[in-house]
């Protein structure tokens, strides 16, 4: 049961994720610095730390071999350093959540952001943002872990760093916040929404001191064609949310394959990279994280044909060599992708329907979050993102509109997202939605049995077992009974373990029924959640518990036991699942 003092903590974990932010903040920044570093020295041969437009390489055909050089040494890293760089760092954020209390290994810290710019370096098509993510995390746990933390604890600093370093990477402190609740979380609480709310603040503020106020990702103001657009933006919905299964299907689809290959698992992240070198060498768009190219495609500054070309090579090339397991995140790819999805569905139809002049850069911001959105089951959190990267409240209702149906066509195709296949392979479920337990809204007086069995205190022990060895109703009916005085008072609880074991023992087989109980039980009242009393039942214990009022504790209003909490559960089940038509006997009562 939660103690009053449990609340002081969150000053206390506040104080930690202050300085995970600031951390996760800067994290971000070096591994940018390193991206940018190794990218131009690979691929232009200039030393610089801003992030390259590696389309524009000067290598040649070397373009091919690059990426499989940086695969190997991903290899070498996961093989001898830890397997769990590999990936795009999100699932396994996830996983250390749900199976090892939030614990992350100090190594992965390191190893997951330098893997990650070595792969991105050499020419890897991934975003940033996932292993961003996954550090930030690892340093949350690795704080929660030196400090003495509980696992619930741990997870909130796992989270604060895992949306600190999503603020500082995007600008977008909200949505980080939101990711983090939906993808690793899996809760909405105070102890948990303050210290994120902190972290992401100042990972944010850290972004603003080192690199701008500015977001990552430019667009100029655009027309989203509101309200004379909306069906156009449904059709975009039902084809986001298709793509998005697609994308889910064949991303893993592909995974598997390398799976089956006939080689050592050692040498697939070069076999990927060999697969993303021969794209690049004839589309080199695809190289990098492309930033660059994700602005380009908001601003309506490529044509039909280098559209469909990034929708298409994008993402092929990123399955290919992440896919086969090296490390990079999977945001930045998809965004673009889908990006170049809506911008291309908006030309097309501008071509189709002379006049309607559509704004390609809107469609392709909306598609953009509505298939990561989709395929994630994130879509809250993309809606805020896209907004706070645009600031245009013109870009909210078709955000919310086109977000949301391909979540339905996602959530109507597809058993696990994204995120979350790989864990469901490991034998882990994830639960996404979120909803107030019903054992927080159903009170004790609801659920209690009102006319209890009670049994008198000189009751001799014998007698009673008799009464249940010959499964007399007037005491079989609950596996305990409420001790009573001559005036029904409360005096204690005995249980069919109680009499059991002191008929074992021939000192105490003569008791009386108050002697064998408990005279000091613990209780519950009428108005009391039902939640509270189950903590009440785990903290001691116990597995049932009388009812008295609160004003009087020997005055019995019930008895609380298993029956009870199974019956608030079936009640929560009917409720949901049965359908009534009811609206002729509301109709008919209120106009009597």
């Amino acid at each position: 049961m939660q103690k009053p003092s449990d609340n002081f903590r969150i000053f206390f974990v506040s104080g930690l994720a202050a300085v995970i932010g600031l951390v996760s903040g800067f994290i971000a920044y070096l591994l940018y610095l390193l991206i940018g570093f190794l990218g131009n020295l690979i691929f232009f041969q200039e030393i610089s730390t801003a992030l390259p437009e590696m389309q524009y390489h000067t290598l040649g055909w070397l373009v091919i071999i690059i990426p499989a050089i940086g695969g190997l040494i991903v290899a070498v890293m996961a093989k001898y350093g830890t397997p769990k760089i590999k990936g795009h760092g999100i699932p396994e954020a996830m996983e250390a959540v749900l199976t090892n209390k939030s614990k992350i290994h100090p190594k992965v810290g390191i190893l997951k952001p330098l893997s990650a710019a070595i792969a991105i370096g050499t020419g890897g098509p991934y975003g940033a943002e996932g292993p961003i993510i996954q550090t930030g995390g690892a340093f949350g746990s690795v704080l929660g872990q030196l400090v003495r933390t509980s696992a619930t604890e741990r997870k909130v600093l796992l989270a604060c760093g895992a949306a600190g370093g999503m603020a500082a990477t995007f600008n977008t402190p909200i949505a980080a916040v939101i990711i983090a609740i939906e993808l690793l979380l899996f809760e909405f609480k105070a102890r948990s929404f303050i210290p994120l709310v902190i972290s992401s603040a100042l990972a944010t503020a850290v972004h603003f001191f080192l690199i701008g106020s500015g977001p990552l990702i430019e667009m100029v103001p655009t027309n989203f064609g509101i309200p004379e657009g909306l069906p156009f933006y449904i059709i975009l919905g039902l084809i986001c949310g298709v793509a998005a299964v697609g994308f889910k299907r064949m991303f893993y689809w592909v995974e598997d394959q390398f799976e089956k290959l006939p080689v050592d698992e050692f040498w697939l992240p070069a076999i990927g990279g060999l697969g993303l070198g021969i794209i690049a060498y004839f589309f080199p768009m695809v190289l990098g994280i492309g930033y660059d190219i994700i602005s380009g495609i908001l601003n309506n500054e490529f044509t039909l044909t280098i559209l469909i070309s990034i929708m298409v090579f994008k993402s092929l090339a990123l399955m290919l060599s992440l896919g086969s397991g090296t490390s990079g995140g999977l945001l930045a790819p998809m965004f673009m992708s889908g990006a170049a999805l809506g911008g291309a569905y908006a030309i097309i139809l501008n071509m189709v329907i002379p006049g309607i002049e559509l704004a390609p850069g809107a469609y392709a911001l909306v598609a953009m979050a509505a298939v990561f959105g989709a395929a994630s089951r994130s879509t809250f959190a993309l809606i805020i993102f896209a907004f706070e990267i645009t600031q245009d409240y013109d870009a909210i209702l078709p955000l919310m509109l086109v977000c949301v149906i391909a979540d339905a066509i996602g959530l109507l195709l597809m058993k696990n997202t994204i995120m979350t296949e790989k864990l469901e392979r490991r034998g882990l479920r994830v639960q996404q939605d979120y909803e107030v337990d019903v054992l927080f809204r159903v009170t004790v007086g609801e659920v209690m049995d009102p006319d209890p069995q009670t049994v008198a205190e000189n009751t001799p022990l014998k007698d009673l077992a008799d009464k249940i060895t010959s499964h007399d109703p007037s005491v079989t009916r609950h596996q305990g009974l409420l001790i009573v005085d001559d005036e029904n008072n409360l005096k204690g609880i005995v249980t069919r373990g109680d009499v059991i074991r002191n008929l074992r023992d021939i000192s105490t087989g003569n008791n009386t029924v108050l002697e064998a109980g408990t005279t000091d039980p613990v209780l519950t009242y009428p108005d009391e959640l039902l939640h509270t009393a189950i903590e009440k039942m785990i903290s001691n214990d116990i597995g049932r518990l009388p009812v008295v009022e609160r004003d009087n504790p020997k005055k019995i209003a019930g008895y609380l036991g298993r029956t009870g909490i199974l019956d608030a559960r079936s009640k929560y089940y009917h409720e949901a699942s049965q359908r009534e038509r009811e609206w002729f006997k509301g109709s008919a009562s209120i106009t009597g």
